[in-house]
C-alpha cells in the first residue's frame, strides 16, 4: 500500500496577516515539549490499527515554519522519523522553509539527514505586498535562501507565491512571476489569497482599511500566471501547481488522488482507506494526552462510500488531467459517469468540464471557476 507521512511543526516567528493555520510563536521550552510528544506519538502509531507494514514513499514536514527550529533539532528529528518509518532512499522528503530561517549550515544538516526537496515561502517580491501579508522577509532574502539551497546540494526547489493581495497590481504580479522564474526553481505553487475570518487581514478589510482585490483582477492575475509560467517551461498539473518535467510534488498528488497518509503533530490529519482522524490542535492538549500514554485524538470519522466517492471526484478535478474514470470504477465498482450523470451533463452543457481519454477534467473555461464545479459533487 502506498502512503505518505506528514509531520506538523507548529512554530513560527509570528503570525502572518492572512494565516489561520495552527501555529505558535517559537519558544525553546515549548518546542522541547513538542518534540518529546512527537516522538511519543511515533511510538503509539501502531495503536491506530491503520499503519501498514510498508514504508511511506513521500514525507512532508510542514507548519508553521519547520526551519524556525534549531538545525540540530530538526536533523535529529528527521533521523528519528527515518529510523521509525524506514522510508527508502528514493522517497520524496520535503521540508517547508521561510527566508531568513535557513542558512548553509542548517540546510547542509537537512540534506545529510535525508531531505531532498525544499519548499520556500516567497509569496511576493515587492515590499508593500510583503508588508500587507505580514511577511518578515524581503526578496533579497529569497535570493539568498535559494542560493544557499543550491550551494548545499538541493536540486528540487519549490517557491510559493500569493496573488490577489489588496493593493497588488497586475504589473507588480507580472514582475513577481518573472522574478520567481529568474531563480530557476523546479516547481512553483501560486495561490489566490484567501482572507479567513479572525485573521489580521480580515479585520483590516472589515474596517475598510484595505480594499480586497477585485474578482476580475484576480482572474487576470491567474491567467497571467498560467501564460507566463508556460513560457518559462513550467507545466501546470494542478489548479495552483506548476512544475518542470519530473518535478511534480508527489506528496501533494497523494492528497489530490484522495490517497492514504499519516499525520503526526498538533492538528495533523490522517486518512487510510476511508478512515479519517485528526489530532488535538492545542499543544497543551496534544502533549498531555501523549504524556498519559493516550493517542491525541480530536476527531475520528469513518467515511461512508458516498463521501469517499464525492471527495475522489472533486479532489481529482483539481488535477489538470482530471479524474481517471477507469481508476474510479476499479476503486469503487461503479461508473462515475452514471453515478453523477445529472451533475456531469449539467457541467458539460455549461462547458466547464470535458471527457477525453477516459478522464473527466476541467476545461479552460472551468479552470478559473473550479469551485462551481466542485460544489456539484459535494
Amino acid at each position: 500500500m502506498s502512503w505518505g507521512l506528514y509531520v506538523h511543526v507548529p512554530f513560527c516567528l509570528g503570525k502572518c496577516a492572512y494565516c489561520d493555520f495552527v501555529s505558535y510563536p517559537f519558544v525553546q521550552a515549548e518546542a522541547g515539549r513538542y518534540l518529546w510528544a512527537l516522538r511519543r506519538e511515533m511510538e503509539l502509531c501502531p495503536a491506530t490499527g491503520e499503519l501498514p507494514l510498508t514504508a511511506p514513499d513521500t514525507v512532508f514536514i510542514g507548519g508553521g515554519t519547520p526551519t524556525i527550529m534549531p538545525g540540530k533539532c530538526l536533523a535529529d528529528l528527521i533521523r528519528d522519523l527515518a529510523a521509525r518509518f524506514r522510508w527508502p532512499e528514493s522517497a520524496e522528503v520535503t521540508i517547508e522553509a521561510n527566508p531568513g530561517t535557513i542558512d548553509r549550515l542548517k540546510l547542509a544538516g537537512l540534506r545529510t539527514a535525508g531531505v531532498n526537496r525544499l519548499s520556500i515561502g516567497m509569496q511576493a517580491a515587492y515590499p508593500q505586498t510583503l508588508a500587507t501579508l505580514g511577511r518578515r522577509h524581503t526578496y533579497a532574502d529569497v535570493i539568498e535562501s535559494v542560493q544557499a539551497a543550491r550551494d548545499t546540494g538541493f536540486t528540487n526547489l519549490n517557491l510559493d507565491l500569493i496573488f490577489g493581495v489588496p493593493g497588488q497590481t497586475l504589473d507588480e504580479w507580472r514582475a513577481t512571476i518573472a522574478l520567481a522564474c529568474s531563480l530557476e526553481p523546479e516547481h512553483i505553487a501560486a495561490y489566490s489569497l484567501e482572507i479567513p475570518e479572525g485573521t489580521r487581514l480580515f479585520q483590516l478589510v472589515e474596517r475598510s482599511e484595505l480594499e480586497p482585490c477585485p474578482e476580475e483582477t484576480e482572474l487576470e492575475m491567474y491567467q497571467l500566471l498560467r501564460q507566463n509560467l508556460a513560457r518559462h517551461g513550467y507545466r501546470q498539473y494542478e489548479i495552483s501547481n506548476f512544475a518542470r518535467p519530473g518535478h511534480k510534488c508527489w506528496h501533494n498528488l497523494r492528497y489530490w488522488h484522495n490517497g492514504n497518509y499519516l499525520g503526526l503533530g498538533p492538528a495533523a490529519h490522517s486518512h487510510f482507506n476511508g478512515h479519517r482522524w485528526s489530532n488535538h490542535s492545542e499543544i497543551e492538549r496534544y502533549v498531555t494526552a501523549l504524556d498519559a500514554g493516550e493517542f491525541p485524538l480530536a476527531e475520528d470519522e469513518q467515511l461512508d462510500r458516498r463521501t469517499q466517492m464525492a471527495e475522489t471526484m472533486f479532489m481529482g478535478l483539481r488535477l489538470k488531467w482530471g479524474v481517471n474514470l477507469l481508476a474510479f470504477r476499479e476503486r469503487f465498482g461503479v461508473n462515475a459517469s452514471e453515478l453523477y450523470s445529472g451533475e456531469i451533463d449539467r457541467l458539460l452543457r455549461l462547458g466547464l468540464i470535458e471527457i477525453a481519454d477516459d478522464h473527466l477534467r476541467l476545461t479552460e473555461v472551468g479552470l478559473p471557476v473550479a469551485n462551481i464545479v466542485f460544489a456539484e459533487f459535494l
